[in-house]
């Protein structure tokens, strides 16, 4: 059975006129699945019970399950544990900020790239979520909280730019008048650096915000972090995240985790400085440094260095002109690495 909220409007206009009903009944039910957030047929009062008959035999409308739901006690961060339609859970987080609600969702069901950092990948990917499983988590968190959510960030389970066509479409529906209308420019994606993708997405020009998974300042450094290092080398990708700012306009970020021993050494802060001082568009950096402690997963010895090297690893960006923050942990005691609740999730539910 098929997610009746993968269909744009337009494909549900069309589906309207091969049930030989009138095309105004496809904005009707698009405004009950993205701005009303239904979660069943029976709550769509003005449409044929016949008309939704017909439809549920075809497509579900359910959102997903939230099978655990964890709030932190420091600042009111949730994240969420869903349970989609076929069996499958994902992991979803929502972060109250002063400026808004702010939700992380994931695109895919774990992860093939292989970030050696992160929990999400360690039993692979097994399979993309479509566009209406990305909208349904923000949906199912805007409802459960009862807040608007004006932020989003794909950056969740997944490579974002490994899912592309769902990816984009979940981009178009969530910005749609017809449904939450968020701002594209209130939206992030993040990827580890799939080249080809980042152009595509360049050339398409959705006005979202790209933030690169960099961890590192040289190839070598890169490869020992992302195995995707060895199929795309920072010559590749750096061009790719220029002509991406060319492309939108956008200011990129670069994320960087730092792992003590690995990347966290005042040299290395000098080589990222080096390597993003080349990186200048009509005379200003088109980037930002988000430096994020790592957080220690149990399948990994790696450890997070102490905050003071952190900032001295700051400062020396700082100090050659380049914008650099310190990523705040929401929902620091409840969160784990990214994917590890899933994992431990998973790892609960076959005991």
């Amino acid at each position: 059975m098929e997610n009746l909220r993968d269909l744009e409007l337009d494909d549900v206009k069309k589906l309207m006129i091969s049930l030989g009903e009138k095309p105004f009944r496809a904005e009707q039910i698009y405004t009950w699945l993205h701005q009303k957030l239904v979660g069943s047929y029976e709550e769509m009062s003005n449409i044929s019970k016949t008309l939704r008959e017909h439809l549920a035999e075809q497509y579900f409308v359910s959102l997903p399950e939230a099978v655990q739901i964890l709030v932190s006690k420091l600042d009111g961060t949730r994240k969420y544990i869903f349970r989609m339609e076929d069996g499958n859970v994902i992991e979803s987080v929502w972060m109250p900020y002063q400026h808004g609600i702010s939700v992380c969702i994931s695109s895919q069901v774990g992860c093939r790239m292989g970030c050696r950092f992160c929990a999400s990948t360690l039993d692979g990917l097994a399979r993309n979520l479509s566009s209406g499983e990305m909208l349904s988590q923000v949906y199912q968190m805007q409802k459960l909280s009862g807040e608007r959510i004006s932020n989003i960030v794909i950056m969740g389970s997944g490579e974002p730019l490994d899912n592309y066509d769902n990816l984009t479409r979940f981009i178009r529906m969530i910005s749609d008048p017809h449904g939450l209308n968020i701002s594209r420019r209130n939206i992030t994606i993040s990827t580890c650096g799939i080249v080809p993708n980042i152009r595509r997405l360049a050339d398409e020009n959705y006005g979202v915000t790209l933030a690169l998974s960099l961890h590192a300042p040289n190839d070598e450094v890169r490869k020992t972090l992302m195995p995707i290092a060895n199929k795309y080398s920072l010559s590749e990708v750096l061009p790719a995240i220029e002509y991406y700012f060319e492309k939108t306009g956008r200011r990129v970020t670069f994320e960087y985790s730092v792992v003590e021993g690995v990347n966290d050494n005042a040299g290395e802060a000098e080589e990222l400085a080096r390597l993003i001082m080349g990186m200048k568009h009509g005379g200003r950096l088109q980037c930002h440094v988000n430096l994020i402690p790592v957080n220690p997963i149990k399948e990994r010895a790696w450890k997070r260095p102490d905050r003071k090297k952190i900032e001295s690893f700051q400062h020396i960006l700082e100090r050659h002109g380049i914008a650099a923050t310190i990523r705040r942990e929401m929902g620091a005691d409840i969160s784990g690495a990214c994917g590890q609740l899933r994992r431990s999730f998973l790892e609960d539910s076959e005991q």
